[in-house]
C-alpha cells in the first residue's frame, strides 16, 4: 500500500509539471533457493553477516552500465544463478551471479529485476546495502541515452524516498568507500577497476538530484 501511495504521488507530481514518468516493467531474475543459499554464503564470507534471510537495508544505490549492446543480452547476463564462466577476474570470490535490482533501457524503459531488499552481487565491498542500477550499453556503439539518464534521476528520487540512502555513486567510485564504515570486504585482493557509468553520466546525475541533499563521497 504504501508503495503504491509512492508511486501515486510521483505520477501526480510528475503531471503536474509536464514530465512524463518512464515506463517501469517486472523483469525478474531467477532468484531460487539456490540463489537464495549462495547469496546467504556470499554474506558470510565477504562481510562477515551471518542471516536466514538474504535481505538488505538499502543505505546507497549504485549507477552501472553493463557494457552489452541489447536488454535481453544485458538480461540474459543477470539471470542465471551461478557466474559465467568468462568472468575469470571475480570467479574466485565465489559462483553467486552478478545481478542488480534495476536494469535500464536504452529508450529509458526500466526492468525491475528483484527486490530491492533482496541482495544483488554488483558491487565489491558494498552489495550488503546498495541497490544496484544497471544501464544498458556503455559500449563506443552504444553509449548512454538521455532517457536513461532521465530514469537514472527518477528511480533515485524514488528509491530515495523508499528507502535511508545516504550515497548515490558511480561504480568506479566504489573504491572511495575502502575506509568507511560502509565498507566489509575481508578479503583485500579482491578489487577490481571499473569506469562505469562514467563521469559525465554521474555528473549529470547530481546535477538533477542535487535537491536529494545526499552525503558527499569519502574524502569530498
Amino acid at each position: 500500500m504504501k508503495i503504491l501511495k509512492l508511486l501515486f504521488c510521483l505520477i501526480f507530481i510528475s503531471c503536474s509539471s509536464g514530465r512524463v514518468l518512464p515506463k517501469m516493467v517486472s523483469k525478474p531474475i531467477e532468484f531460487n533457493d539456490e540463489r537464495k543459499e549462495l547469496s546467504l554464503k556470499y554474506l558470510d564470507e565477504h562481510y562477515g553477516i551471518k542471516k536466514d534471510v538474504p535481505e538488505i537495508e538499502p543505505k546507497m544505490i549504485v549507477i552501472h552500465w553493463t557494457e552489452i549492446k541489447t536488454l535481453q543480452e544485458s538480461f540474459d547476463t543477470f539471470k542465471p544463478v551461478h557466474l559465467s564462466e568468462k568472468r575469470n577476474d571475480i570467479q574466485s570470490a565465489g559462483k553467486l551471479n552478478v545481478s542488480a535490482h534495476y536494469l535500464v533501457d536504452r529508450d529509458g524503459t526500466i526492468y525491475r529485476l528483484m527486490p530491492e531488499t533482496l541482495m544483488a552481487r554488483h558491487v565489491i565491498g558494498l552489495n550488503h546495502l546498495a541497490i544496484g542500477i544497471e544501464n544498458v550499453g556503455g559500449t563506443v556503439e552504444t553509449p548512454l541515452t538521455d532517457a536513461q539518464l532521465k530514469s537514472n534521476v527518477f528511480l533515485v528520487k524514488y528509491l530515495s524516498k523508499k528507502h535511508p540512502v545516504e550515497y548515490v555513486i558511480g561504480h568506479y567510485e566504489y573504491t572511495l568507500f575502502i575506509d568507511h564504515p560502509f565498507w566489509l570486504e575481508k578479503d583485500n585482493s579482491y578489487r577490481t577497476k571499473k569506469v562505469d557509468p562514467g563521469l559525465k553520466f554521474m555528473e549529470e546525475l547530481r546535477r538533477e538530484t542535487k535537491n536529494l541533499n545526499l552525503r558527499p563521497l569519502p574524502g569530498n
